[in-house]
């Protein structure tokens, strides 16, 4: 941009001058740009000749311009560059000092997005150097999307609109897009009177991420609608579809929609197709809660439960108890709504309720291909129920989850469904319940020591010691959370236990039982996770909360 570089050099030879890129790359790049019109920088990433950081780094050191502050993303721009001008060159205005207009860019070199800009705001123009991705997470985070086609004074496509090229079509890939690169789990489209907010589930909790025009509400949500297979026309009724992506990366999303008074609200759930199975420890399990669950998925027959509520991460535990016993030997069936991982070796079933195929009788047709090892997603009815405990019965391994606080609930449930209880008794040999705590920020983890008067000291019994929490920072979104861990009780089904069940005892006569026999509780667990700095008090205290209900 010429309010820094008197005379702009090309992009392609500062790099090649740089020792960054051959002139056979600069070559291929501007064939790439020719084809597709992408800037050259674009192009060489997309040839893999640079990253994006390093065409970043290369540029502000050679043309002697700042690196664009990290996190800039979070904060709001100078609202008085024009909308179109900042989706038409894909910059993003930071700030104003001293007369001066600085601006996020991935191109300093675009001379006409300078010029511009001068002449819509009469500020010199000052460019710090960012990636494309910084800026365009930037843009969709303030102005609701990355599209040059939609700002005020351009048409609006109709509702019914679904054009796959249009600006909702283009402001729907942004919003999944973004939903991917942040690592979340669930998309909310959330209509209110004078706008609509895009949230996104975040490690278990929802952030606001951008706005859109109330305008671009109707197209955007039928955008979706049609995406996912809906009816566009029904505007009046509930629905469900689902999207499968291919790209940036195999996807499922489960759309859901519901009429409210300000329009259609969407959710969508993310089902990241490419996500590989993780290990227990991985999960945060270890110890003897660890060998527990080993040693019970890899008994020839009976039952395993995990349970809590949703969202804690049931499946992913018994995908990754299950990744541990796959092999050639074994025919490995699941039934789920709908699968969650791929697994090699493994025949998955999705439940399909408008065909009939629901869990009892997918699991009864499972019954007849020889399985060895069954995974039911939930056992959500009695009929269900029934059929997982004769088949654990019956000389198969059956995992599955159910939705109880704590372990010692478990199999007092299934009597409650109308499982007899020696049958209960016979065929249960592990109960794991768990919760999901949020881990403190590496990046922005601090120590620190409470005050006297905090309820942390209570809930650590009093152990005065020098504990870890985020500062907040743009990776975590300044939340001083990133990422999450399992926080679980393990109850490994004895002889004692079997016996209490069979007598039909109660919930808290099963627990006191088991924790006589060495069973941690949830809320113990959680402790030993703020001591060992890896969550924070106020999580493992929600924590334990949610398992005293």
């Amino acid at each position: 941009m010429e309010m820094v570089l008197s005379q702009p050099a090309r992009l392609g030879e500062l790099l090649v001058n740089r020792g960054l890129a051959k002139p056979s790359d600069v070559e291929k790049a501007l064939e790439v740009q020719k084809a597709t019109g992408k800037r050259l920088g674009e192009a060489l990433v997309s040839l893999n000749v640079l990253t994006p950081e390093d065409l970043a780094k290369a540029l502000s050191e050679q043309l002697g311009l700042s690196r664009a502050p990290e996190g800039f993303w979070e904060r709001p721009p100078f609202r008085d560059v024009p909308e179109g001008l900042v989706l038409r060159h894909r910059v993003f205005p930071l700030r104003v000092e001293n007369g001066k207009l600085y601006v996020a860019v991935a191109d300093p070199l675009d001379v006409r997005a300078a010029d511009e800009l001068r002449y819509a705001t009469g500020l010199e123009v000052v460019p710090e150097v960012a990636t494309q991705e910084e800026v365009d997470r930037a843009v969709r985070r303030w102005y609701g999307t990355t599209d040059v086609g939609e700002f005020p004074g351009e048409e609006v496509p109709e509702e019914g609109d679904d054009a796959a090229e249009g600006p909702a079509a283009k402001l729907a890939e942004d919003v999944i897009a973004g939903a991917l690169a942040e690592g979340a789990s669930d998309v909310h489209v959330e209509p209110e009177k004078t706008r609509t907010v895009v949230r996104y589930r975040v490690d278990g909790v929802l952030r606001d991420v951008m706005e859109v025009l109330r305008k671009m509400h109707a197209p955007l949500v039928s955008r979706i609608k049609v995406m996912a297979g809906m009816d566009i026309a029904e505007k009046r009724l509930p629905q469900d579809g689902r999207i499968r992506l291919k790209r940036p990366r195999e996807v499922d999303l489960r759309v859901s929609t519901l009429p409210t008074v300000a329009g259609e609200a969407a959710v969508l759930r993310v089902l990241d197709r490419s996500r590989a199975v993780p290990k227990l420890d991985a999960l945060g399990y270890s110890g003897e809660n660890m060998e527990r669950i080993r040693r019970a998925v890899k008994m020839p027959y009976g039952l395993v439960l995990l349970t809590g509520p949703t969202g804690s991460g049931k499946t992913t535990t018994l995908y990754a108890a299950l990744s541990e016993i796959v092999s050639r030997e074994l025919n490995v069936i699941t039934v789920e709504d709908p699968p969650e991982y791929e697994l090699p070796g493994v025949r998955q079933v999705a439940v399909n309720p408008k065909a009939g195929l629901t869990f009892a009788s997918a699991l009864r047709a499972i019954l007849r291909q020889d399985p060895d090892v069954i995974m039911v997603g939930e056992i959500r009815d009695p009929e269900t129920a029934k059929i997982a405990v004769q088949a654990a019965m019956t000389g198969h391994l059956v995992l599955s989850t159910l939705h109880t606080n704590d372990a010692a609930s478990a199999p007092v449930r299934l009597v409650d469904m109308g499982v007899e209880p020696y049958l209960v008794a016979s065929c249960l040999l592990c109960v794991a319940a768990q919760r999901l705590a949020r881990l403190v920020c590496p990046k922005c983890a601090e120590e620190y020591v409470p005050p006297p008067d905090s309820p942390a000291w209570g809930f650590l019994n009093g152990e005065r010691v020098s504990l870890r929490r985020g500062k907040g920072c743009p990776w975590c979104g300044h939340t001083g959370y990133r990422g999450r861990t399992a926080v679980t009780e393990v109850m490994a089904v004895t002889r004692g236990i079997r016996e209490l069940v069979r007598k039909g005892a109660s919930a808290d006569e099963v627990k006191a039982l088991a924790v006589s026999e060495g069973m941690v509780l949830l809320g113990e667990e959680a402790r030993k996770k703020v001591l060992a700095g890896l969550t924070t008090p106020e999580e493992a205290m929600r924590v334990a909360a949610s398992a005293e209900e």
